[in-house]
């Protein structure tokens, strides 16, 4: 099934953050650790150009720990600051306005040479739906200033925040790109959740959640959902199925006479999983980037 979603507010977005980029010191790429490729938009180089640019991998208390280590090395090899903070709890989050002061701070010796008093740094947030961008923001300002939800497409407008180390935030809507050259991209967001289901068939996102989670996380998904068995043939659609239907009869998803209700089977496990009941997982680490 092909994955597309670009509503006409994610053009908007673009062009709102292109406007802005000449009022901001630096951008702040927030992604996905559990995928922090797919959950990049390849847009985003385009739009920033040369802006300095910090990367935060957010929801990383929902990642497998040894790839998250892994990505951060990957992107400091690319040339890029980059570290995993949580914004739900705030784990990390407070070391964010010391690093885009070290981003910063030519520009910030510079004016100071020459007998000004610095201004406040002003970042740009830029991230897909769903990343947490809003979560960031109101764990930065200490209060609920940003629209949070757990559905893409929250944040419409745009607008400037005070935090606290000399720095003001201008929040963003998230915007996802025209066209996924990989499908394997677009199944990843769904996943985890940075695409609204209404347009997405959720059996398929399921199965391919299922496929992933069997070859990495096996054990663990057995003691989960209390399967006996799992696929020996990841390709064959039957053995997924199967698994499905053991899960679904587990969670009692099922319809008269007896039979599991798939939907509804597949609906349980993604919301099990982007719940972090599964235990901390990750759809891709740098040595599969070939496949991305």
């Amino acid at each position: 099934m092909a994955i597309q979603w670009f509503p006409g507010h994610m053009t908007k977005a673009r062009r709102q953050i292109e406007d802005k980029l000449k009022l901001i010191d630096v951008a702040i790429e927030l992604l996905d650790s559990r995928l922090p490729l797919s959950s990049r938009n390849p847009m985003i180089d385009d739009i920033l150009r040369d802006k300095p640019r910090l990367i935060i991998l957010n929801k990383a208390d929902l990642a497998d720990p040894e790839a998250t280590r892994k990505w951060l090395e990957y992107f400091k090899a690319q040339g890029h600051v980059a570290y995993p903070v949580d914004a739900s709890t705030g784990t990390g989050v407070k070391d964010i306005p010391e690093q885009v002061k070290l981003l910063l701070k030519e520009k910030i010796d510079r004016q100071i040479a020459k007998g000004m008093n610095p201004r406040p740094m002003r970042a740009l947030i830029v991230g897909i739906p769903n990343v947490g961008k809003s979560t960031l923001i109101n764990r930065m300002a200490g209060r609920n200033i940003a629209a949070t939800g757990d559905r893409p497409g929250v944040t419409k407008g745009q607008q400037w925040i005070k935090t606290g180390g000399n720095l003001e935030l201008l929040d963003t809507p998230g915007i996802l790109w025209p066209k996924f050259e990989d499908q394997n991209v677009g199944y990843r967001l769904a996943v985890t959740g940075a695409i609204k289901e209404e347009i997405l068939n959720v059996e398929d996102i399921a199965f391919y959640a299922v496929k992933y989670l069997v070859k990495d996380y096996g054990s663990r998904f057995k003691e989960r959902f209390g399967v006996t068995k799992l696929p020996e043939d990841l390709e064959n659609p039957d053995e997924i199925v199967a698994v499905m239907e053991a899960v679904g009869r587990k969670r009692g998803c099922l319809v008269s006479g007896g039979r599991v209700d798939l939907e509804k089977a597949s609906r349980t496990l993604l919301h099990e999983l982007r719940a972090g009941k599964l235990g901390r997982f990750t759809l891709e680490v740098p040595e599969d980037q070939g496949s991305l």
